[in-house]
């Protein structure tokens, strides 16, 4: 007998990340979440960051029997865990980003879990040039042509379709938001990928505008964002079955131009048109022997803006803050 709406057991994974920290503090004061576990490889004190509803359970989502035993009584399952960059290697990113995920949606099925939440990502996409100016749920998950994080999130959504179909008495939501901003989104999730990552930290963990003002070249191109404290309300929603399962779109209000992001920053924007640097983009991006940080230039060949109509309409969900404020957010953090 599955425990009612106000009685969740909600299991996460990865729960210190950019994410949990949106969303870990929702479910803290609400009262239909009864009791949470964090699953993590790392130890963590959940009594240290206030989050009294939750106990600490050590896990790996390579190891399928572990996540079975921590998952037993969950009603909800959130798979937060996700490489995105770092110097571990292809395999074991891959070990732990796909056959992970895989490993964590069968153990929640097997479990008797409800609903499966998973944070899937505006990348899953691809960057692609017959990709609409604004993208609905409606448009299929691409993977990209070089960049692996955004193959692994499509292929991620594919197979997950596929197990969802084998295990119908779970539910599936999929969030797709872009690049999360605020206080806490380089604790876990670094802004520049790879070897650029200390400098992402020293750009966002401690924020300078620029003592002088430096022009920089600023692309003619558009970018969303989002802060943290969204995502974390939508899976909040998703949690407790506020609409339907599936996939939404999420993304604070607004769409940003490089040039805008610039200014923030102190420099002072020299407007690039998109066109030349599109085709740069793509002509980088289809080089051979490409290193894995390089790899992120092929967003640029087609960004991605996304639709959040259905969010809004199905789940209930607003953003709290524009793109423009979860950027601001993140350098007055």
């Amino acid at each position: 007998m599955t425990a009612p709406e106000t009685d969740l057991t909600v299991a996460v994974t990865g729960p210190t990340g950019t994410f949990g920290a949106g969303l870990v503090p929702l479910m803290q004061a609400d009262d239909r979440v009864k009791r949470v576990v964090g699953i993590a490889r790392r130890p963590f004190d959940p009594a240290e960051r206030g989050w009294t509803k939750m106990e600490y359970r050590r896990g790996d989502v390579r190891d399928p029997e572990a996540l079975r035993q921590v998952f037993a009584g969950a009603d909800v399952v959130v798979h937060l865990a996700f490489m995105i960059t770092g110097n571990a290697s292809r395999e074991t990113t891959r070990a732990i980003n796909v056959d992970g995920t895989l490993n964590v949606f069968r153990a929640a099925a097997a479990v008797g879990a409800r609903r499966f939440v998973y944070a899937s990502s505006v990348a899953a996409y691809g960057f692609h040039p017959d990709n609409p100016e604004r993208i609905s749920e409606d448009w299929p998950t691409r993977p990209a042509a070089r960049l692996f994080y955004a193959q692994e999130k499509a292929e991620l959504e594919q197979l997950l379709d596929a197990e969802s179909a084998a295990a119908p008495d779970l539910a599936l939501y999929l969030l797709r938001p872009p690049v999360v901003l605020g206080p806490h989104a380089v604790g876990a999730k670094d802004v520049l990928p790879g070897p650029l990552a200390p400098l992402g930290r020293a750009l966002f963990s401690r924020p300078r505008r620029l003592p002088v003002p430096v022009p920089l070249l600023a692309p003619e191109l558009p970018v969303q964002f989002i802060h943290e404290d969204d995502v974390g309300t939508a899976l909040q929603r998703c949690v407790v079955a506020a609409g339907p399962p599936g996939p939404y779109n999420i993304a604070g209000d607004g769409v940003l131009t490089v040039a805008d992001v610039v200014r923030e920053f102190g420099g002072i924007p020299v407007a690039v048109p998109a066109a030349p640097t599109q085709l740069a983009a793509r002509a980088v991006a289809r080089l051979p022997f490409l290193p894995p940080v390089a790899e992120w230039v092929e967003a640029v060949s087609r960004p991605a803006i996304m639709d959040t109509s259905r969010a809004k309409e199905l789940l209930g969900w607003r953003p709290r803050y524009s793109g423009l404020e979860a950027l601001r957010a993140t350098f007055a953090s």
